[in-house]
């Protein structure tokens, strides 16, 4: 065996010779070295190169679409803030609009107007009738009747109020009844309300008053709360209830309860409010009569002569009266103060004034008659 081993080295060391000194000679061996040194080279560098490639890549596109998750929800957070914008545009634009029309309203002569928002529609206790909720009240100057109104026509009356809040009760509740007048045929009437869904009623209107569908109907003003002439409903349908003596006209109502969102108060206007005090003031005084100004009382003979006071009862003349004429010192009376003579324990004389009721001619004689 280590013959064997050693020969076998022999025969190695002897290759090896004869390959270096040939290799020596030709080249061949570090050639060929080269070029398989360089192929396995390559291919033992490969698969680390690939795996650094794709590792490097991987990691690119890893912060490339992190980069663009972040872009991307910073786009979303742009397009829904732009979307919020564009919404509250819109309904800036349609506001912009219903106070367009709302500002279009021209109050009738010596009438102003004032804007306010619906709040809430049947709210509260009065939830049973059609009302609305507006945000001005009695610190608005809104007071109770203030007629409501909207581009299309009349929308109610204020029923109740508070400094910051009123409530509205609309033209088709059942309890609304406004006096108005046919717009082409000027046929008078009661508008009545029939409640949430229903349309309106005019009622007292006779059998062959001209009336005709599609007409409007408009306020006549004598109410005192509504001015005259503003548009209410619409005639939808005139019929007959058997032997009845006034006529069946439906109508419907100009505006959607449901579609409010702005009204218009009217307010009279100063010269309005001072022609109705003095209309109220004028019908007082009428049924006041002749009390209320006072009796009229002439003048007692003699008294602007004599310089008596006038009897108990009457008033003096506003006006000074002229200095009395000298008198004989017999019927000359001296001047009293106006309670003088007036009450229980006044001196009796020819100096005392004229009782109340006693006639100055003879209250003069007996003066004549009285013994110095």
């Amino acid at each position: 065996m280590p013959q064997r081993i050693a020969i076998g080295l022999l025969i190695g060391l002897f290759l090896y010779l004869g390959l270096f000194t040939w290799n020596i000679r030709t080249g061949y061996v570090d050639t060929l070295a080269s070029h398989t040194g360089l192929e396995f080279a390559r291919w033992m560098l490969a698969p680390g190169k690939w795996v650094h490639v794709q590792a490097t890549s991987f990691l690119n596109r890893y912060l490339y679409f992190v980069g663009i998750r972040q872009e991307n929800d910073l786009l979303r957070q742009e397009l829904d803030a732009a979307k919020v914008e564009l919404s509250n545009l819109r309904e800036d634009a349609t506001e912009v609009e219903r106070l367009r029309r709302l500002l279009s309203i021209s109050p009738p002569q010596e009438w102003t107007r004032q804007g306010a928002r619906v709040v809430s529609q049947r709210l509260g206790p009065n939830a049973a009738l059609e009302t609305l909720l507006i945000d001005k009240g009695s610190a608005s100057g809104v007071n109770i009747n203030t007629p409501v109104v909207v581009p299309a026509g009349v929308v109610g009356r204020v029923l109740r109020l508070s400094p910051n809040a009123a409530t509205v009760l609309l033209v088709t509740d059942s309890n609304s009844h406004i006096p108005v007048v046919s717009q082409t045929n000027r046929t008078q009437g009661i508008l009545k309300g029939l409640g949430p869904d229903h349309d309106l009623t005019m009622q007292y209107v006779p059998q062959g008053a001209p009336v005709e569908e599609g007409e409007i109907l408009v306020t006549s003003g004598l109410a005192d709360i509504f001015p005259k002439g503003l548009p209410v409903a619409k005639v939808t349908k005139i019929g007959r209830s058997g032997s009845s003596l006034f006529q069946v006209i439906d109508a419907a109502p100009l505006f959607a309860p449901r579609q409010l969102e702005e009204v218009a108060l009217l307010f009279r206007g100063p010269a309005a409010a001072s022609q109705n005090a003095a209309a109220g003031a004028a019908p007082a005084a009428d049924a006041a009569g002749p009390a209320a100004v006072g009796p009229i009382v002439k003048p007692a003979k003699g008294h602007a002569k004599t310089g008596q006071p006038a009897p108990s009862g009457v008033s003096p003349a506003p006006a000074p009266a002229p200095a009395p004429a000298p008198a004989p010192a017999a019927t000359t009376a001296h001047p009293a103060s106006p309670a003088a003579g007036i009450g229980p324990g006044a001196p009796a004389g020819p100096h005392q004034d004229v009782p109340e009721g006693t006639d100055v001619k003879r209250h003069r004689k007996s003066i004549r008659t009285a013994p110095r």
